[in-house]
Order: structure tokens, then sequence, then C-alpha cells
């Protein structure tokens, strides 16, 4: 096993093996949150620039940052696995494979 995998044994007492998310895994969520919050302060400019009212520019910098979140993390979710995606699922799936209690054929 490697240095990001630790044996826990689960409530039916069956070990399991969890592996530590990678770091790029864990800072995913924050770059999606910062390229929002890029993209919500160029329209939040943008918009008070162009009408010079502060109120205006500061509901489409809102406005903006909720919409570009969303699609944002829609494309990710929408994005193919690579191959050690897929390997990582396959392996997950068939980890537990002699489990009784499993229904078969999903």
């Amino acid at each position: 096993m490697g240095p990001n995998t630790n044996t826990n044994t689960n409530t039916t007492g069956r070990n399991t093996i969890v592996t530590a998310p990678s770091r790029k895994d864990r800072l995913r969520p924050l770059e999606l949150l910062v390229l929002s919050g890029i993209i919500a302060v160029f329209m939040g400019v943008v918009v008070f620039v162009s009408t010079r009212e502060l109120g205006l520019g500061f509901i489409f910098l809102g406005i903006a940052f909720i919409v570009s979140l969303m699609t944002l993390a829609m494309l990710a979710l929408s994005a193919k696995p690579d191959a050690a995606e897929k390997s990582d699922l396959s392996e997950q799936d068939h980890l537990d494979d002699n489990r009784p209690d499993r229904p078969l054929g999903h």
C-alpha cells in the first residue's frame, strides 16, 4: 500500500482501504471559487464603470459569481475521467467483490 492509504474496519467488521485525497483533489474546490471570484469582480467592475452605480455593480458581481460558479462546477462534472481516475474507480468497484450483501448485476 502507498503512503496515502489507510486500512479501516467498518461497522460490519470488514477491512476497507481508504485513500487520502491528493493535494490536487483537495484544492480543486478552491480553484473553482477563485476563478468564479475573478470573473465576478471583472463583471462587477465593468458594470460599475459603465453605469457609475455602486449598488448595481455589487448586484452584478453577486449574480456573476453564482452563475460562473455553477457553470464551472457543471463543466467539471461533465469532464471525462483520465486513465488514472478510471483505474481508481475500477479498483474501488472491485474492492468489495466478495461481499455477499452486494447486489449483483449493477
